[in-house]
């Protein structure tokens, strides 16, 4: 694998969403077979469903199996150091975070080498940076968080939005890379420190 920004950016997403997978199992107290199918879901759904969308195939980590080798080492240890990884204030929180701020990245520069129109690639990154999560939530009996009143693909969006218009100024590509993750990233963090979320709504009961 070249060693570049893009694919070091990539393998951290990986890393993120398998430790985020393997905490969601372990808090439902699945098997070790289970824990691993959640983490490994978490780390590979969004990019499978980025490559089947854009006819990629085999997807990534069939061609390339070195992710599939950082998601069993990166669960293993998840297993082994639980309860110091436990210890970290909503360390589920931080690691679903920081995994949907890069693979919302990946996402979008993909849809651009295959030069996709920007809003399409803005939401193959949105795709991306969510799906796994939205597995990984499923196969955990929860209500996925983008369905919720959390801002949580908005924040996709908004880095995909960036993405887009610095790669069209000709900005640097590593530079694009990690300010825009780290937009996203630092969306999710404000919008739960200070409790923002997009309106919802229901249909009240007849008295």
């Amino acid at each position: 694998m070249e060693l570049s920004i893009f694919n070091i950016l990539d393998i951290l997403g990986t890393i993120a969403f398998a430790i985020s997978g393997a905490l969601a199992a372990m808090d439902r107290r699945l098997d070790l077979f289970g824990i691993f199918i959640v983490a490994f879901v978490t780390a590979s759904g969004g990019g499978t469903l980025r490559d089947i969308l854009i006819g990629d195939t085999p997807v990534n980590w069939m061609q390339n199996t070195v992710y599939i080798y950082v998601i069993g080492v990166v669960t293993v240890l998840a297993i082994v150091f639980r309860n110091k990884i436990n210890y970290l204030k909503k360390s589920l929180f931080l690691f679903d975070t920081i995994g949907l701020g890069v693979f919302t990245i990946t996402g979008v520069e993909i849809g651009i080498r295959n030069g996709l129109d920007p809003i399409i690639s803005i939401a193959l990154g949105a795709m991306t940076g969510t799906f796994g999560g939205v597995l990984r939530d499923i196969l955990c009996n929860e209500i996925p968080v983008i369905f919720r009143k959390e801002i949580y693909a908005t924040a996709c969006i908004v880095g995909g939005l960036v993405f887009v218009v610095m790669h069209s100024l000709g900005a640097n590509l590593d530079v694009i890379y990690i300010s825009t993750s780290i937009i996203v990233i630092g969306i999710r963090l404000i919008v739960v420190k200070f409790h923002i979320s997009l309106p919802y709504y229901y249909i009240s009961e007849k008295s």
